[in-house]
């Protein structure tokens, strides 16, 4: 679409131009207040002035932003936010886009019983941090710790940490390897993708390291229930994310590692989407691993 078809429209003309080529009327809103350089929470100001004209520089910037949608760009890595948990995240490339379907993870963890009001968190592949800083903004007395492999990720990550004033221990490393525990709750939204996964392509925007775990989307799953019941305190839980079909391998998974009370969380569509487990109580915690890794910020 030509950017100069929209020029001396207003707000309102150019929202119904953006819904008749398929965009989504929220996404067409916040395209257009990224063009207008407004934040998201402006919407409520574009149906105020919906008969307000609008330049021609900024029309020409909306149907950039268009174009670069309908090319399955993510709308986050366009407008450079995104909101995740009561937080407003800068994501770029380097990072997995946040799922809404992740803060089932966050409540979930919050809702957990008998976590010591100082507890030890741990939270593996943390891509934007935004596990962590919704963790630690709600529990601010909880000491974060956040791993990634990606030393891009956990600079965009630190990054968020810094602008938001949420403290979190960012690390660079390898799932578990190099840590040492005990943690009271261990976190993680890891790649959980087939690497022949039909939707890959339609995902080909964000990191691959982020998205693709190995043959059967299973293999960081693997290396997490591996390694961390043994980083947790007696008692302490492991909760996970994963594709919508793995449920009862990731339960198998912690089941074989140790873990019980093994239980689901379902995502916004009812499907389960995270598997968690506790280590018992009466369980002796494990040595640590080694030199833990490299700290960043």
């Amino acid at each position: 679409m030509e950017s100069g078809s929209f020029a001396s429209e207003t707000i309102a003309m150019l929202l119904r131009r953006a819904e008749a080529a398929g965009l989504a009327r929220i996404d067409a809103q916040a395209l257009l207040l990224w063009a207008l350089g407004r934040t998201t929470h402006d919407r409520a100001w574009l149906v105020a002035h919906d008969d307000q004209p609008v330049p021609a520089a900024i029309a020409a910037r909306f149907a950039e932003g268009m174009a670069r949608r309908a090319g399955g760009e993510p709308l986050a890595y366009i407008t450079g936010w995104r909101e995740f948990h009561g937080l407003t995240l800068a994501v770029d490339a380097r990072v997995l886009d946040p799922r809404p379907d992740t803060e089932t993870l966050v409540d979930w963890a919050l809702a957990l019983p008998a976590l010591p009001a100082d507890a030890r968190v741990l939270d593996l592949g943390t891509g934007s941090g935004a596990i962590a800083l919704a963790l630690k903004k709600a529990r601010p007395r909880w000491r974060l710790t956040a791993v990634d492999i990606s030393p891009d990720a956990l600079a965009a990550a630190s990054a968020n940490g810094q602008r938001l004033q949420l403290s979190v221990h960012w690390r660079l490393g390898h799932w578990c390897d190099g840590l040492t525990g005990p943690y009271d709750l261990i976190v993680g939204n890891p790649p959980y993708v087939a690497a022949d996964d039909p939707h890959l392509p339609a995902l080909a925007h964000e990191p691959r390291l982020a998205l693709v775990a190995g043959a059967d989307g299973l293999e960081a799953l693997r290396a997490i229930a591996a390694g961390a019941p043994a980083l947790l305190a007696p008692g302490g839980w492991l909760l996970l994310e994963h594709g919508h079909d793995q449920a009862g391998a990731v339960a198998s998974l912690l089941a074989a590692a140790g873990l019980g009370a093994i239980g689901h969380r379902a995502d916004l569509a009812g499907i389960d989407r995270c598997t968690g487990g506790r280590r018992p109580s009466g369980a002796r915690t494990a040595a640590g691993h080694g030199t833990v890794a490299p700290a960043l910020g």
